[in-house]
């Protein structure tokens, strides 16, 4: 027997007056009414209505009953309610990890829209430039650059990271402006740390120059990396979006302009079998139209 079922035939029969009257309101025969009430009488073992060929009673436990379950199914439909809220308002602990530099000088720079829409989330952000395991550490979502294929983690391309070489005006000044990729072979370069092998491919017009960069500093951060560049250690090779505002204050000069140092995909990975809660889906929404294209 569904009970809560019963229970609403039980006080439709008594707001309709009768089995017959009730029948139509609840798309159900007379009969299968009778039976509703039947089944209710029998599981609390005591009669709920007086029945007669011409009317019908509450009994004395009857009218005690009627308002109970209209309490209790007014409670039910309030939590109903509420779980609905829940579903559907994002809320809770939210996880996230992200790349040092890109995450001081633009996620969190960026998140302000996002608390404004869902200000029931808490944002819990690490920042790491290591390649964080997001099933084991326990992170719902992370920002990666030029990240290797994962088959349990979905990868939703945000923007391209564009590069570019750069140094202090003082450093050029000094050391002098390359003006072909071969030229940087004779010059001092800042480089980070988990790059430090790779060399620095450059392109202009199909013409392609790989060049083993000379390292004067090593450094395992992207902000440490900014500051030694504008201290006039060497040419660094920084993307872009993080660059731009030391380009435009002239704290940095940008180094071959006209050659192609290669751009790095910034993707947004989350686990494949992830339950996809309101707070997870809506920060994907937000994340997918907030770095877009900002490269």
């Amino acid at each position: 027997m569904d009970l809560f079922r019963a229970m609403r035939t039980f006080i439709s029969v008594v707001e309709a007056g009768s089995m017959s009257a009730a029948a139509p309101r609840l798309g159900l025969t007379s009969a299968m009414v009778g039976q509703h009430i039947a089944a209710l009488e029998d599981r609390l073992g005591t009669r709920l209505i007086n029945r007669t060929t011409r009317r019908q009673s509450l009994t004395e436990f009857g009218a005690s009953y009627l308002d109970q379950c209209r309490d209790i199914l007014e409670r039910v439909a309030l939590s109903d309610q509420e779980a609905e809220t829940v579903r559907r308002v994002p809320s809770g602990l939210l996880r996230i990890t992200a790349p040092v530099t890109f995450g001081s000088e633009v996620l969190m720079a960026s998140l302000e829209p996002y608390r404004t829409a869902a200000p029931d989330v808490i944002l819990d952000i690490v920042l790491t430039d290591r390649n964080v395991d997001l099933i084991e550490e326990g992170f719902d979502v992370a920002f990666r650059i030029a990240t290797p294929p994962d088959g349990r983690l979905i990868a939703r391309r945000l923007t391209a990271y564009r590069m570019a070489l750069c140094a202090a005006p003082g450093y050029l000044a000094r050391a002098g402006i390359p003006s072909h990729p071969s030229d940087l072979a004779h010059h001092e370069a800042v480089l980070f740390t988990p790059a430090a092998r790779a060399p620095w491919r450059l392109t202009r017009a199909g013409e392609v120059v790989e060049v083993t960069p000379r390292a004067a500093v090593r450094v395992n951060s992207g902000q440490a990396l900014r500051v030694a560049a504008q201290a006039g250690l060497g040419i660094i090779l920084q993307p872009l979006m993080l660059i731009g505002p030391d380009l435009a204050a002239g704290r940095l000069a940008q180094v071959l302009p006209d050659w192609n140092p290669g751009e790095r995909t910034v993707s947004l990975l989350y686990y494949r079998d992830r339950r996809m809660t309101p707070r997870l889906s809506s920060f994907i929404s937000f994340a997918m139209t907030a770095f877009a294209d900002r490269g």
